[in-house]
């Protein structure tokens, strides 16, 4: 006994999560405008069909008047009754009859008229007899009733029972074509709808899937070119954003590990040794410096993590104004030129005028700054030419600022992974650092809203960045 309840309740769920589903609202809308349109388009047809049926009618009879007035202008009323009686007996729908002045018939085909319709003129749609009728049986007819010269009448009309079957046959095909529209307009709606939540409800698995953990997941892209093309495409660029931040939480914990735990040990090494045994004011004073040295070593770390992290969340946009690249470039320039001359390299400055952007002048300064330590720190261990290039002109892309030197370069291979925080290359580990310069040069980039690229200067390093012109 507990069995159809609980099926049924089951069934009511299952119609109602339908009625509730995005694809049963699209084919309802769907519908509705189909069924919208196709009441329109049949019912302007339908329309029209009555229209030149009707016309068809009314201009035969126009034409039947214009020949019969003129036979009765040319012959008289004998020559119209002839030719009357000849119509009358023939085949058909048309209706003829001709009447006294006051209103006696004379000849024709009708046999009962509504009272008083023959002393009016004009066009009429009335019910009438035939001869041969009983007067209970009654036909439908379009007449127009006309006044011959001496005050006879004559009318002549079309039967319109063959019109109103067409008519009715129309409406039935109306009926008809307006139902199995409305079938097709269902299943056509179910079916687009269907297909585009396909496409939904195949986003979904995979949005899970990465929920799940299965970072390398992508969106599936169909190739076109719609709305739900370019969702994936976006929010397939975001997983890829993602997955490389990801990426480089894994490289900077790893490198974070090996980076600090060596200064750390240091300082912890620095203030072992104070506190070990009798020390001198003077010992103790180079412990505690060695200690102070390492912590702001420390601190300058997470300075740089914490600036490139505000520079990530856009923040810094906010104090943007106009400033002069190939100024800030010569003014980093000038503050590093001493610096280069003790390593036993030559740094130059070429700088176009007037090449304004749109951006943070400290961080442009900084970013600068950066590359420009970068390029002393290595170049002077390189076997190539002793110099190093700043250069800012207007490109292809906007401004572009190039920092150059022939260090030992960067493979071709690492130029990517060397952007990320706390990368570090082996032959690089043994000067001090720790990984963040380019990563803070690219942060400021992007803020801008520019490109940072690496080339092998052959031999050596250029690092450009390029900035949207102002």
């Amino acid at each position: 006994m507990s069995g159809p309840a609980p099926h049924r309740e089951n069934l009511l769920a299952r119609v109602g999560k339908l009625f509730r589903t995005t694809a049963f609202k699209l084919s309802l809308v769907y519908l509705a405008v189909f069924a919208v349109f196709a009441v329109l388009a049949l019912g302007y047809v339908a329309w029209n069909a009555r229209s030149v049926l009707d016309d068809q009618i009314v201009q035969t009879i126009e034409a039947e008047i214009n020949g019969l007035q003129e036979q009765y202008t040319t012959g008289g009323l004998r020559k119209l009754i002839t030719v009357i009686e000849r119509r009358a007996k023939e085949p058909g729908a048309s209706l003829y009859l001709v009447t006294t002045p006051a209103g006696e018939h004379i000849v024709g085909n009708v046999g009962s008229l509504p009272s008083g319709l023959l002393s009016s003129s004009g066009q009429f749609e009335i019910s009438y007899g035939r001869d041969a009728d009983s007067k209970d049986v009654q036909h439908r007819a379009i007449v127009r009733i006309y006044t011959l010269a001496g005050g006879f009448r004559l009318l002549v009309g079309r039967d319109i029972e063959e019109r109103d079957r067409l008519r009715a046959a129309i409406g039935n095909t109306f009926g008809t074509a307006l139902a199995l529209i409305l079938l097709l307009g269902v299943v056509g709606g179910w079916f687009v709808a269907s297909r585009v939540l396909k496409r939904v409800d195949d986003m979904t698995e995979t949005t899970r899937s990465i929920m799940a953990g299965n970072l390398d997941g992508r969106l599936r892209v169909a190739g076109t070119g719609d709305e739900l093309d370019r969702l994936a495409q976006n929010l397939n660029l975001m997983l890829e954003r993602i997955g490389e931040l990801m990426r480089g939480m894994r490289e900077v914990s790893d490198n974070i590990a090996h980076d600090l735990k060596t200064p750390l040990t240091r300082l912890r090494n620095h203030a072992d040794e104070a506190l070990r045994g009798e020390r001198s004011p003077e010992e103790l004073r180079t412990a505690i410096g060695a200690v102070i040295e390492e912590s702001d070593g420390l601190i300058r770390v997470f300075e740089a993590l914490l600036t490139i992290a505000r520079l990530e969340a856009g923040s810094a946009r906010e104090s943007f104004s106009e400033i002069d690249a190939g100024q800030a470039l010569r003014e980093v320039g000038e503050l590093y030129e001493a610096l280069a001359e003790e390593n036993g390299l030559t740094l130059t400055v070429d700088a176009e005028p007037g090449l304004m952007l749109h951006g943070n002048r400290e961080l442009v300064g900084q970013a600068l700054a950066n590359l420009a330590d970068n390029a002393i720190k290595y170049g002077a261990s390189g076997s190539g030419e002793r110099r190093i290039a700043m250069t800012a002109r207007r490109g292809p892309d906007g401004i572009e600022l190039v920092v150059a030197d022939h260090g030992p370069g960067i493979p071709e291979s690492e130029h990517g992974r060397v952007l990320d925080r706390f990368v570090r290359l082996d032959d690089a580990r043994s000067r001090p650092g720790f990984g963040l310069g380019l990563s803070l040069v690219n942060a400021v980039v992007r803020l801008h809203g520019g490109t940072l690229a690496l080339r092998n200067n052959a031999p050596g390093l250029a690092v450009r960045l390029s900035l949207p012109v102002a």
